[in-house]
């Protein structure tokens, strides 16, 4: 096949369609517009670059369609070449979020965008989102909003910011009833919530999940609740790192009970090695804290006769893999 043959045949398939045809299926909560998310099994694909391209998180395993096929498969160049022929013409499913891009980037910076919009009120449909689909209680979304860490998104979404040591917005987090994604334009670095000077470091996949957790902990006072946004960027590390040269510090990895949160746990772990400092791993019971949370409210208003019973709380998470402090 000549080269232009293949380079024409990489532009006509696209990843989703190899995935699809291999078993793989969409999992939409775990997606964006520009990062979506295959399961099959443990085995995890996210397809990025409008289908054009893809990565393993849990490996270092990316590339194109061509790679793909021979990830998953095992095979040399022609025999992925004969296949992914096969699928020319081939029209994957389409996540029902699926949105339009933009046509240009924003006008603003990413500072002033966060600055113009208004932070949620009790009654506002970011209020009503938090509360009432979220179950988050009123004391974690006042203590977010007291560090200025929410603000209305469109359509009910709440954006949830994520800055750097110095407390400047880089970017923020998009939750709502129908989207999920991050700011265009933004960095991912980590939703911080909780006191400055903390000595523990529980780390998240989500700004939900971090506030999430922080209500079933009641805001314990010694914690910092940190959201990692899903990936793990260059700055996420060092910002972990950061954190993990305090003296007396703990890293606890709070990441989701999966294939993906084991593999975020281990690389915790491996800084809070390399820094000396605490560890340990704590587990949501189902599989992220915000399902956890609204197992608990559930069990909370069943037991004050509110509702019939229809789950039980579950038990309190469990910890494994301790580490001692780290002495001053």
């Amino acid at each position: 096949m000549e080269k232009r043959d293949v380079e024409e045949l990489r532009d006509r398939v696209l990843c989703a369609a190899v995935l699809e045809r291999a078993g793989f299926a969409i999992d939409l909560k775990e997606s964006t517009r520009r990062a979506v998310k295959y399961r099959r099994g443990d085995d995890i694909i996210i397809v990025i670059h409008d289908g054009k391209g893809w990565f393993d998180p849990l490996s270092d395993a990316k590339g194109d369609v061509f790679s793909l096929v021979a990830h998953l498969d095992g095979i040399g160049f022609a025999e992925v070449l004969q296949r992914v022929s096969e699928l020319v013409g081939f029209v994957p499913s389409e996540p029902v979020w699926t949105r339009q891009p933009r046509d240009h980037a924003p006008d603003i910076g990413v500072t002033e965008r966060w600055r113009f919009r208004r932070a949620p009120w009790r009654g506002s449909m970011t209020g009503r989102y938090l509360r009432n689909e979220r179950d988050l209680p009123e004391s974690v979304i006042r203590a977010a909003m007291r560090q200025d860490r929410l603000r209305e998104g469109p359509r009910g979404s709440v954006w949830a910011a994520h800055v750097d040591d110095d407390g400047v917005v880089t970017g923020w987090e998009e939750r709502g009833p129908e989207w999920r994604g991050f700011a265009t334009g933004g960095g991912k670095v980590l939703f911080r919530l909780g006191p400055r000077e903390a000595i523990r470091f529980c780390v998240t996949e989500a700004a939900i999940d971090a506030m999430s957790l922080a209500a079933i902990e009641s805001l314990r006072p010694d914690s910092l609740y940190l959201s990692t946004g899903g990936g793990w960027a260059p700055a996420t590390e060092t910002a972990i790192r950061t954190l993990a040269t305090r003296p007396n510090t703990q890293l606890v990895a709070a990441t989701d009970n999966n294939v993906q949160g084991e593999a975020y746990a281990e690389r915790i772990e491996a800084i809070a090695v390399a820094a000396a400092c605490g560890f340990a791993r704590l587990r949501p019971v189902t599989e992220d804290w915000n399902d956890d949370l609204q197992a608990m409210m559930k069990e909370e208003e069943e037991r004050r006769g509110k509702k019939k019973p229809d789950c039980r709380m579950p038990p309190a998470a469990s910890r494994v893999k301790l580490r001692p402090l780290r002495g001053p």
